[in-house]
């Protein structure tokens, strides 16, 4: 993989010995590098976020050398901020910008999406533009949640739920955290991970030192740090000070910060000039010292070393992190806070003073028994010390890395196509009416019934099926067969589709697309069923349909009829309606392009559907028996184009998700479904006949192993045991039910490659392979002992 963003700079480890360096460095060195996309505020920006977002690049990047970090930062039209070259930046009022960023992110080849999610930074009614981000990355998604509402609008609660919908892991830095989102908003505690906000390393004792640089010798300093505002409760501390100044006369409380930027914006400086005010009103304004600025990182790590105590009276208990808190602990800083969610977890144990919210006389309680006891308040700082090696940025760093390690998809493992998928799944999903459509994980779902399409397809894959005695061919060709024969409506001029499970009809026409499978269906048959009854019952059933069915309008379902036509024509038939559609399909197709076609988009329509490469394999069929060459490069260039959408910068299969239907100029990689790698081996395979290609083999058995984890989310979906495909790729794994659609197409597509790759063997080993199995017919196979079996011991298909 390469990487094209500059090195970052180097950092060292303070106060850790070379033991220390290894044990942290080695576990991660011999891992693999990793590319991570990182999104949230980024500096210059001035914010919370900001910051955090910044530390978390330059910390893996001090501490964790092998993983690579991309930054993608939230800014504001007109923002006038100048980012750092490495840093891509996205509008946050921008729907688009969001689309394009996932773009990026995806042709980056990010191993993983690590997200900084708080509601004020994204765009939209409650930031709800997040979404056109986190729908289009194909990577594993960690979100770090920096906020977790309790109560949320309906609108913050629709955003928090769909992201957690998107999410493989979920960061959060607090107990409490964790807890409400698997409570109150029904996440999977075991996505959950707790990491506390990352912290300085310095040591100490430094605050002699430090008031000596800042002229506050002999001072006893107070100090808060953070963006002003009425919810960070300092007109409390002001308040509070009389009493404290009564018995420590030397007290100083140093105010730093500028106010937050939407307040100033809104009201000017009025509620710091209310607090100088009030300060003057109680005689306390000379003790009080203002940085009415925002300061970086390392000048308030040095003004926080002059600080004796640090008050946070912030008003907003429901405040889960705060990143000055966790320097200041760290810092070795004793502390006194409202009891709000960070202070109440951070502060136990003796490590800080917690005091009642908006209580000034319990300000001044607790800052003046401090400042009255020296060694209370020594020992109370050496508390913090301690609990704060537990937050210092070499522990978040290592186990932010762990946490993107463990979000990454597993690595897949190559499956052989020489190896055939069992039947049991098959069967199971089968009775006496035919197949079932759906199912809860493996169980049949009677309540869905059956339909058209997936008895076309069970009839298609008995007619290939190498693992079947003749008897076991000849009873399920029946059973798929005559739900076929059966949905036929010569009232309507159409097959009916759905059907309940009391053999009922839903409705007295099907869709299309199910008209045009079930044609597919019978010239396949006509082809391919090694039965001659069963291919004389499909041939008069294509003539009986063909001569009076609606005309077909949908390219799909034009597209599918023409493939059964094709296969009827190569079978040996002539039959002039058969040759009449493929025309009529092919003429549509073209001039669809023509009408299309753009420089970027080598498409038939403006949105990408399902089963798309059934229409460039249309043209290519027909192209090639018919002696079309401008039907074959059509179909040739568009199926490399769509062979590219739906290739992963890493090389693997993406196919289009189903979410991108009806999304025009665009596509989504979820979810990912197993009829789309069926059609692409299938749609390949015929490219290589037309050709002549290897290249459209290497494709072939590439999108094989998305079926075994060369997938998005590295998730296995089929068991060649049983043959069972579960029901396709989702951000947050597999679907673990295993409906028919998804069983049929991993066994088609399984049967299309093993045929495709036995016409790369030499003449006489393909005759041989066919003798061989002739002469020594498979035995009827047990449903509850089915095995994968090698191919070269199956009928040979050629």
């Amino acid at each position: 993989m390469t990487h094209d963003f500059p090195s970052l700079r180097d950092q060292t480890l303070s106060d850790y010995t070379v033991a220390d360096v290894v044990d942290l460095f080695a576990p991660e060195t011999r891992k693999p590098r990793l590319r991570v996309a990182l999104i949230g505020t980024y500096t210059p920006r001035r914010c919370g976020i900001a910051t955090f977002t910044c530390d978390i690049r330059e910390k893996l990047a001090a501490f964790i050398p092998d993983i690579d970090v991309d930054v993608y930062a939230l800014d504001q039209q007109g923002s006038g901020l100048s980012y750092e070259d490495h840093v891509r930046t996205i509008e946050a009022d921008n729907a688009e910008a969001y689309a394009r960023a996932a773009r990026l992110i995806n042709e980056s080849g990010a191993d993983v999406v690590w997200l900084q999610h708080e509601f004020g930074i994204f765009g939209g009614p409650d930031g709800d533009l997040v979404r056109e981000l986190v729908d289009g990355v194909a990577a594993p998604v960690l979100i770090t949640f920096h906020t977790v509402l309790a109560e949320p609008s309906q609108g913050q609660r629709a955003v928090t739920e769909h992201l957690l919908t998107r999410a493989s892991k979920v960061m959060v830095m607090s107990r409490h955290g964790a807890d409400l989102l698997a409570c109150a908003y029904k996440a999977d505690p075991a996505l959950i991970e707790i990491i506390e906000h990352g912290a300085p390393d310095r040591p100490f004792g430094g605050e002699e030192g430090a008031k000596a640089r800042m002229a506050l010798d002999g001072k006893q300093v107070l100090t808060t740090f953070g963006l002003l505002g009425p919810g960070k409760g300092l007109e409390q501390v002001i308040e509070a000070l009389p009493a404290i100044i009564a018995r420590h006369p030397n007290v100083v409380y140093r105010i730093l910060g500028a106010t937050h930027p939407v307040l100033l914006a809104r009201d000017g400086e009025s509620y710091r000039e209310g607090l100088i005010a009030r300060a003057q009103e109680l005689g306390v304004a000379r003790h009080i010292v203002w940085e009415n600025r925002f300061l970086d990182t390392d000048e308030l790590l040095d003004q926080l070393e002059a600080c004796d105590i640090y008050i946070t009276p912030y008003l907003n208990l429901g405040q889960s992190t705060s990143g000055t808190l966790s320097y200041a602990v760290a810092l070795g800083k004793a502390v006194v806070s409202t009891p709000y969610v960070h202070a109440r977890e951070l502060l136990t144990d003796g490590v800080g003073r917690l005091i009642d919210s908006n209580a000034p006389e319990a300000i001044a309680q607790a800052v003046n028994a401090l400042l009255d006891d020296p060694k209370a308040l020594m020992a109370t700082k050496l508390r913090a010390y301690q609990r704060g090696r537990q937050t210092i940025w070499p522990q978040f760093a290592k186990a932010g890395a762990a946490l993107v390690r463990s979000t990454v998809a597993p690595s897949p493992q190559p499956v052989s196509p020489q190896m055939v998928p069992g039947l049991s799944a098959v069967f199971a999903m089968s009775d006496a009416t035919g197949m079932l459509q759906h199912s809860v994980g493996i169980v049949p779902d009677r309540h869905h019934g059956y339909c058209l399409d997936d008895n076309a397809r069970a009839l298609m894959l008995m007619n290939v099926s190498t693992s079947l005695s003749e008897s076991e061919r000849l009873r399920w060709s029946i059973c798929y067969a005559a739900f076929i024969q059966y949905a036929w409506n010569p009232e309507k001029g159409r097959f009916r589709n759905f059907m309940n499970f009391d053999r009922t009809w839903c409705e007295t026409e099907g869709s299309e697309d199910s008209n045009g499978r079930a044609l597919w269906a019978l010239g396949h048959t006509v082809e391919h069923s090694p039965l001659p009854d069963i291919k004389a019952w499909a041939l008069d059933l294509f003539d009986t349909v063909i001569a009076s069915i609606e005309p077909l309008q949908s390219p799909r379902a034009m597209g599918f009829a023409a493939l059964g036509a094709l296969a009827l024509m190569r079978a040996g038939h002539r039959h002039g309606a058969a040759r009449d559609m493929v025309i009529d399909s092919c003429n549509m197709l073209a001039h669809l392009l023509d009408k299309t076609r753009r420089p970027d988009w080598a498409w038939f329509e403006a949105v990408l559907g399902y089963d798309n490469p059934r229409l460039c394999q249309v043209l290519i069929e027909a192209g090639h028996l018919l002696g079309e060459k401008n039907w074959l490069a059509i179909g040739l260039e568009t199926l490399g184009w769509i062979s590219r959408c739906q290739t992963g910068i890493q090389g693997h299969f993406r196919p289009i998700g189903s979410e991108s239907f009806g999304r025009q100029g665009t596509w989504q990689p979820f979810d990912q479904q197993p009829l789309e790698a069926q059609a692409a081996i299938e749609a390949a395979h015929s490219a290589f006949v037309a050709t002549g290609d290897r290249g459209w083999t290497d494709q072939a058995r590439q999108v094989y192993q998305w079926f075994f984890g060369a997938n998005d989310r590295g998730v296995v979906l089929a068991d060649l045991a049983t043959g069972r495909c579960r029901d396709g790729v989702t951000p947050r794994g597999r679907n673990e039910n295993s409906g028919a659609e998804s069983i049929l197409a991993f066994q088609l597509g399984h049967h299309s490659l093993s045929r495709l790759l036995r016409r790369l063997q030499p003449p006489q080993l393909q005759s041989q392979a066919v003798s061989t199995a002739s002469q020594t017919p498979i035995k009827g196979i047990d449903l509850g002992q089915t095995v994968a079996r090698p191919l070269a011991q199956s009928a040979a298909y050629s």
